[in-house]
């Protein structure tokens, strides 16, 4: 979810390094120098999210902060502050006051992607938790045609605003994938374990075993387990109570397993759960029931729990990062999605969908595809699956506007099979990751990794993002790599 965010910060030369840096995660950012500054601009905007420094002239950012809470437009928005090491007093103030988090200055860009991510996952969940309280069953018990078909709005609408709008099942495959997870959505007993490169849609099939082809009565709370540093991993997942660490609420805070009670927790990238917490996530499976970060008191649960992973589970096993039985449990509810080049008799009918929505939204005139457009679309090998097509259509909407979808609006898929070999490559073949051969003199593995790392960081012009989506690794192990070499 892209954020509008608000950033307040007297020292130019921080704010524009933040600001830069939150734009790359492809966030809108408005600047300000002052408090003053900030909360006229506030008041004129819609924003997710308040980035701001504790000491700022005029106005500091606990005064910024107790007059945005003050506020009753009924905007919905999160706060986070710059503090320094020595000011932490006023940091926990601040939590008092209702801030979301802190971050201590020079400021960590690792932690600061992390606190961005999850406010996004705030918001989402925000919106669709006003969604579910719709009350449809009061349109339900309307029995004239007109309210019928109102109904059937309101339930398009819903399905779409959860992410189930457009769903488009063409191949035998994807029919027996979705065929499986309806039976799954009947028994929230059964934990499941999404598979499946990135793009393919583990998260529209985990929804799907949530909400069914209808409303589902609980949230559906849903956690990227790469996004999240394993500092704060076990206290956002099981939450933590009062006293368990310094600079935490008063009161203690639920996690997302409270969150999403009666409903399911949906955790993505789940081979990127810390070893250590997965006894923990075995134990909230079998016994359903936790203990919260500091806490006594085993607490019950009814959550039904899904987890997706593009990363081959089997492998993280041999290397001891992944708990077998873990897997073993998980597996009972297993569902793999095939890639997108396995199932080519999709790609046409999903790109037209993709052409007929888009085209509406966009106001563009696209109606039909060409036969020279639909081949380039069938001998692509579509590293990024379904989601890669849809941004191909995408950005030939945006770049053109026309009755019919030809070879030449598709320029972007050459483009990118273009830029997958580097122009330095001086002679150098492309690395095949399945058939190749070893030097007899030795490899520095380490020294190796880090060069294909920095090679894919300047295939992609700097994009950390594109480059971790490249390499098939989070953006915090990106990170990772780019600070300690020898991992």
């Amino acid at each position: 979810m892209q954020l509008n965010i608000l950033l307040a910060d007297d020292d130019q030369s921080s704010r524009f390094q933040v600001g830069e840096f939150l734009r790359e995660l492809g966030h809108s950012v408005v600047e300000c120098e002052n408090g003053y500054e900030s909360l006229k601009t506030f008041q004129t905007g819609q924003f997710h999210m308040v980035l701001t420094d504790i000491k700022m002239p005029k106005m500091t950012g606990l005064e910024l902060l107790r007059k945005l809470k003050s506020m009753s437009d009924g905007q919905d928005f999160d706060i986070v502050l710059f503090t320094g090491h020595g000011d932490m007093g006023s940091a926990i103030e601040a939590l008092r006051l209702g801030a979301y988090d802190y971050l201590l200055k020079p400021i960590n860009v690792e932690e600061l992607a992390a606190i961005t991510e999850r406010i996004a996952e705030r918001q989402a969940l925000r919106r669709e938790n006003k969604i579910l309280n719709d009350k449809f069953e009061i349109v339900v018990q309307a029995a004239t045609k007109e309210t019928r078909q109102e109904l059937s709005r309101l339930k398009a609408a819903y399905l779409k605003s959860v992410g189930l709008g457009s769903m488009c099942i063409y191949s035998e495959s994807m029919k027996n994938v979705f065929q499986y997870a309806r039976k799954l959505h009947g028994d929230p007993a059964v934990p499941v374990l999404i598979e499946g490169e990135t793009g393919t849609g583990k998260e529209v099939i985990a929804r799907y075993i949530h909400y069914g082809d209808g409303a589902a009565t609980g949230p559906f709370v849903d956690i990227n387990c790469a996004a999240l540093s394993p500092s704060i991993f076990e206290s956002e997942l099981f939450g933590y109570e009062a006293g368990a660490f310094t600079g935490g609420l008063p009161k203690g805070q639920k996690g997302k397993i409270d969150m999403a009670e009666g409903g399911t927790l949906f955790l993505d990238e789940i081979g990127e759960i810390p070893v250590d917490l997965q006894a923990k996530l075995l134990r909230l499976i079998q016994e359903k029931e936790f203990y919260r970060v500091g806490g006594l008191n085993k607490i019950k649960t009814g959550v039904r729990v899904i987890c997706a992973t593009n990363v081959k589970v089997e492998e993280k096993i041999e290397l001891g990062a992944f708990r077998q039985d873990l897997y073993y449990r998980l597996s009972v509810g297993r569902i793999f999605i095939p890639p997108l080049r396995e199932r080519k008799e999709d790609i046409i009918p999903l790109a037209k969908q993709f052409l007929s929505d888009l085209a509406t939204e966009k106001g563009k005139r696209f109606s039909r595809i060409s036969n020279g457009a639909a081949d380039v679309l069938l001998s692509h090998h579509w590293p990024g699956n379904v989601r890669e097509l849809k941004n191909a259509i995408e950005w030939a909407l945006l770049m053109w506007d026309d009755t019919e979808l030809k070879p030449g609006h598709l320029g972007i898929l050459q483009k990118n099979k273009n830029s997958s070999i580097p122009p330095e490559t001086n002679g150098a073949g492309v690395i095949d990751h399945r058939n190749f051969i070893l030097p007899p003199g030795g490899l520095p593995i380490e020294e190796y990794n880090r060069n294909i790392v920095l090679k894919a960081l300047q295939l992609k012009n700097g994009n950390k993002t594109e480059t971790a989506r490249y390499l098939g690794i989070s953006r915090r192990a990106l990170y990772s790599r780019l600070d300690h070499p020898d991992k």
